[in-house]
């Protein structure tokens, strides 16, 4: 989506300030360092990551969702690293951080390869990378309105790149849901660089993509 798409769409309404409860189940407990938020939009996960102790930078192609961010850090006491780029061509640093949020990116069929390759390629060895993104359930009810740009299990299974050992590669329901009252259907992957001596897989132990 053009970056003025995402401009108008960050200044006619609110956006959601509370972080992806997924990632907070799963990061809570790591211990703190450099993070990287590809596509942060107004700032909702880099900003609890940065009240958490993590030194966060962020990245988007809006500068309306940027300055947001800004503000939002700003009002919680927390400092981001915000950067303007385009996210199919920013240069993300080998082997630079901890952890790797890519949140609500749809990029279209295909699209998400090389941002996941260059995200893995980012991570430390040991470093964690979180990916959500809505499901095909979901049409109709939020995210994309063309089914081709949401997601299911086996088309992210298609698009993991090399490097990636996946712990998680699941459809998950997010809470709270819409409020029609159906559940927000995502698709989870959690994985990570491996360590030194740590064979990699990009076979996800029993993906599931059941309701």
């Amino acid at each position: 989506m053009p970056s003025d798409t995402w401009d108008q769409r960050f200044a006619e309404r609110p956006w959601i300030s509370h972080p992806d409860p997924l990632l907070t189940a799963l990061a809570e407990r790591l211990p703190p360092g450099l993070a990287l938020d590809l596509g942060c939009g107004p700032g909702r996960n880099a900003i609890w990551l940065a009240q958490r102790g993590w030194r966060v930078t962020g990245i988007d192609s809006s500068q309306v969702g940027l300055g947001q961010a800004r503000d939002r850090a700003a009002a919680a006491g927390v400092t981001l690293e915000l950067v303007l780029a385009d996210l199919h061509q920013y240069p993300v640093p080998d082997a630079a951080f901890d952890l790797i949020v890519v949140a609500n990116l749809h990029p279209g069929p295909g699209g998400l390869t090389d941002i996941l390759q260059r995200a893995t390629d980012g991570l430390v060895p040991g470093g964690r990378l979180f990916v959500v993104g809505h499901h095909l359930d979901n049409l109709g009810l939020d995210g994309p309105g063309d089914p081709a740009f949401l997601y299911t299990v086996a088309g992210m299974a298609a698009e993991l790149p090399e490097g990636l050992a996946v712990d998680r590669l699941e459809r998950v329901e997010r809470d709270p849901g819409h409020r029609s009252g159906a559940p927000d259907a995502a698709v989870l992957l959690w994985g990570h660089r491996p360590a030194a001596g740590e064979l990699a897989s990009a076979a996800p132990p029993r993906p599931r993509d059941e309701p």
